[in-house]
């Protein structure tokens, strides 16, 4: 091809019509971009294994492991199921579990999540027999063990705010009681990380820490963890105790409450949609943040890979990787396996 001069170049922008200035960058920012190496060598946002948490859905009985159809790859498992994926995620690399438990049977009082040999304390007892490494994180809510699927005492069809508290403090205590090694209300219960708190320093825990769902907003993202641990509201909605998704400075607000009241970790719930309100809070508290990668950020994602539409490893990477850049030290994700594999390699 002919090498064309400046005063040719310069003779057919006239020709044109229009005077077009020739540009020459001051400062190239491309130029850190040129090499793999170099991309590597100035990355800001690091995703760590460590920072993962990986749930558990635990069912009573033995040899269960029921697929979860909107979750690909998650399961129902009975204890001894959950037990060899307990081993695998712990050969990965992963050093923390988040179980959730699914009773046989349900009610207004919801027992089976405060009782001795309830399934998170048989799950929590047996983890820590096997793997006493892995840190255990219990959460701490009442909705599976509710007859009602809410997250409280329901009385005339209104949750109970105070009444709920005493049972929220139980729960706690049966679940440190048991070897978990944080535990994790996420009703929303106003009151209930200085309930929990004094429950668990009396009871002699107090050098268990407790990671609050500070901010958890009223989602359509839970959709499908509602099918995983059946906690469906047999009326009504959780607009009355979870955020309004519109709301920020009630956010912080929030988190301000539970640091006041004795959280060591807050949480936002979910995580992508809510990438300000990490930020937010990273500005405004140098305690750890989590974030919860929920299950309809999590099935979305496994969908349109599913179908072609996006690269699963790339996506999810890029979703982590935003959620740690606004500011969260721990991600509660689904994904956790799946990344702690791509990482190693």
């Amino acid at each position: 091809m002919k090498e064309t001069t400046t005063a040719e170049r310069s003779q057919g922008r006239k020709a044109s019509g229009f005077e077009i200035p020739r540009v020459t960058p001051d400062m190239r920012m491309r130029r850190l971009r040129s090499k793999a190496p170099l991309r590597a060598m100035i990355r800001e946002t690091h995703l760590r294994t460590e920072q993962l948490i990986y749930p558990f859905f635990v069912v009573e009985g033995k040899g269960i492991k029921t697929p979860i159809k909107s979750m690909p790859g998650i399961h129902q498992q009975s204890i001894d199921q959950m037990l060899k994926e307990a081993e695998e995620v712990a050969n990965l690399g992963l050093s923390s579990v988040l179980l959730f438990g699914i009773p046989q049977n349900k009610d207004s009082q919801a027992t089976g999540a405060w009782h001795e040999d309830g399934i998170v304390q048989q799950a929590t007892r047996e983890l820590k027999k096997r793997f006493p490494e892995l840190m255990v994180v219990a959460d701490t809510c009442l909705c599976e063990y509710m007859d009602h699927g809410h997250c409280g005492i329901v009385h005339d069809g209104t949750v109970l705010n105070d009444p709920s508290l005493e049972i929220l403090a139980r729960t706690s205590v049966s679940q440190a009681a048991a070897g978990a090694d944080i535990i994790a209300p996420s009703d929303m219960m106003d009151g209930r990380i200085a309930a929990i708190r004094e429950a668990l320093n009396v009871n002699g825990f107090e050098n268990v820490p407790i990671m609050a769902y500070s901010a958890k907003y009223a989602s359509g993202l839970y959709g499908p963890f509602r099918e995983a641990a059946e906690s469906a509201p047999q009326f009504g909605d959780r607009t009355s105790y979870q955020m309004d998704p519109a709301n920020g400075r009630e956010a912080l607000r929030e988190i301000e409450l539970d640091i006041e009241e004795g959280a060591d970790i807050v949480m936002v719930k979910p995580a992508l949609p809510y990438l300000d309100i990490i930020s937010q809070a990273r500005a405004l508290t140098k305690l750890p943040i989590a974030a919860y990668n929920v299950s309809g950020e999590y099935s979305m994602v496994k969908a349109a890979a599913a179908n072609g539409w996006i690269d699963e490893k790339r996506v999810v990477l890029e979703c982590l990787t935003g959620i740690t850049r606004a500011g969260a030290d721990i991600i509660i994700t689904y994904h956790a396996k799946d990344v702690a594999s791509w990482l190693k390699n």
